[in-house]
């Protein structure tokens, strides 16, 4: 098997296209970050998510420089940390990241999506924060805004004074330990994509025992288990690896399928965190 439909994409609500397996980069550092994108490019990823927390955004633009691809088909995401104190700051620290993720030449350079870390920080520095993503939106300097780590009522939050709304992605934590089901209907039933990360659970289900029935089954790795549920599901999963073998296997997730008693197996793992949102910024 080789990843060759790692490009496929899906829609977001501004039309948008999204890849639907991006290459996570959180605590990966310096060298090894650039190493690791330039590895997960040249194998067909196109989507890699930061954020300014991980501290390695310029070292992602630096990948995507050194790996001579256009620009247009990397879509790179980031998010930002904590609220700046007015819109105008959150917005130049938005504009800081974006200069580091693509340091075209004049003012050209763009995130493809730009995230709210997480929403503990209040409620009117999350609006704050929101309406320095929309001034960023409005002049292309994001192409697509969304949030991380929210719930429903901070979505629901959002409709007293956002002028895009609803956010164009979701991203949480996802995996069949942690199925966040009311939060997941929510998103669907509102056309908000929905980014899994930690889609395999950090390496620590690996010797579960319906988890590896399920991967000797189809002889692939228990995380290319976990990465096809993802996308059987309609996430956009996010592996994050170092390891150049495993960035690669963990993209090779189309030449098998998970059938209804497989799914329905991975989804008895669920352990009960129906609508509580992760409120961490460890993604």
């Amino acid at each position: 098997m080789a990843p060759t439909s790692i490009t496929s994409t899906l829609n977001m609500g501004n039309s948008v296209k999204i890849p639907q397996i991006g290459f996570g980069v959180y605590q990966s550092l310096n060298d090894t970050c650039v190493k690791s994108c330039l590895t997960a490019l040249e194998l067909g990823y196109r989507h890699i998510d930061t954020a300014q927390y991980y501290e390695n955004e310029e070292e992602v633009g630096q990948a995507v420089q050194k790996s001579g691809l256009p620009r247009k088909d990397v879509f790179l995401t980031t998010k930002i940390l904590t609220a700046g104190g007015s819109v105008d700051k959150s917005y130049e620290s938005c504009v800081k990241s974006v200069k580091k993720l693509d340091p075209s030449p004049g003012e050209t350079g763009y995130a493809d999506l730009f995230l709210i870390h997480n929403a503990a920080f209040g409620a009117a520095k999350r609006k704050e924060v929101w309406l320095a993503l929309e001034k960023l939106y409005s002049e292309g300097k994001a192409k697509s805004i969304g949030v991380s780590n929210y719930g429903i009522q901070h979505i629901e939050e959002m409709k007293q004074f956002a002028q895009v709304w609803p956010p164009h992605v979701n991203q949480i934590e996802l995996h069949p330990w942690a199925q966040q089901r009311e939060i997941v209907d929510y998103c669907q039933r509102n056309g908000i994509v929905i980014e899994a990360y930690c889609p395999i659970v950090r390496n620590t289900k690996a010797e579960d025992p319906t988890l590896v029935k399920i991967s000797e089954k189809h002889n692939v790795s228990p995380n290319q288990v976990l990465i096809r549920w993802s996308l059987q599901k309609g996430f956009v999963p996010l592996p994050k690896s170092d390891n150049a073998g495993r960035i690669k296997q963990n993209a090779d997730v189309f030449g098998f399928a998970l059938d209804q008693d497989d799914m329905s197996a991975l989804d008895s793992l669920d352990q009960g965190r129906k609508g509580a949102v992760v409120m961490t910024v460890d993604n």
